[in-house]
């Protein structure tokens, strides 16, 4: 696990499954808050790992960037296990039942709200694309970006599965990511950050890319 101040970094590993094809992937899932309480975003995998990870500190909500099941298999387990409500947006519902069809979410995410957990702020960000009910969670006060899926180092999240969108995904990050301080640090639901200054050029590159 990492630990940078009051992020922590725990790396899962497990299968992404849709269309019919599965891939062995490693997921970032993401620990915001203090010594008393923190938010997970995004249990992917290893309810164990996690909770490992929380120790005895109080989760206030478990966050889903989306709902592909690789972000949030885990999270019914760990929703249990600590007693804190699962939240995603209502427009990756539709995913979500492909992987919990008997389970629902507790709560619904909305747009531009903002959560403060441990005092720091953390604010909602639509970002449809990669699935419909996509969003990133930004802490200003931090100079922080969760991104899921949504942004990585080197570019959009993949939009050649069932409910993604190529064209939209770039308008997201266009008008809500790249609207970011440009020393913004990106962390990802896979692999490695980055910052939105690094990103934000290539814009005209991803759009050529699929015209």
């Amino acid at each position: 696990m990492a630990d940078d101040g009051p992020i922590e970094n725990v790396v899962t590993s497990g299968k992404f499954e849709l269309d019919g094809g599965s891939w062995d992937v490693d997921n970032n899932v993401w620990l915001l808050g203090d010594s008393d309480e923190v938010v997970v975003i995004d249990a992917a995998h290893d309810a164990q790992a996690i909770r490992k990870a929380v120790g005895d500190r109080n989760v206030t909500a478990i966050l889903c960037t989306h709902s592909h099941n690789d972000h949030v298999n885990a999270a019914p387990a760990l929703s249990d296990a600590l007693d804190a409500p699962i939240l995603l947006h209502p427009d990756d519902r539709v995913v979500w039942d492909l992987t919990h069809s008997d389970r629902e979410p507790d709560g619904q995410l909305e747009d531009g709200e903002t959560f403060t957990i441990a005092g720091i702020d953390l604010t909602l960000i639509h970002t449809p694309g990669h699935s419909p009910g996509s969003v990133c969670f930004y802490a200003p006060d931090l100079g922080t970006v969760f991104t899921g899926d949504t942004l990585f180092n080197g570019g959009p999240g993949a939009t050649g599965r069932s409910y993604s969108d190529y064209g939209v995904i770039l308008d997201s990050i266009a008008a809500k990511l790249f609207t970011l301080p440009d020393e913004t640090v990106v962390r990802t639901g896979h692999g490695d950050g980055t910052k939105i200054g690094d990103e934000a050029p290539h814009l005209e590159e991803w759009k050529a890319a699929k015209e």
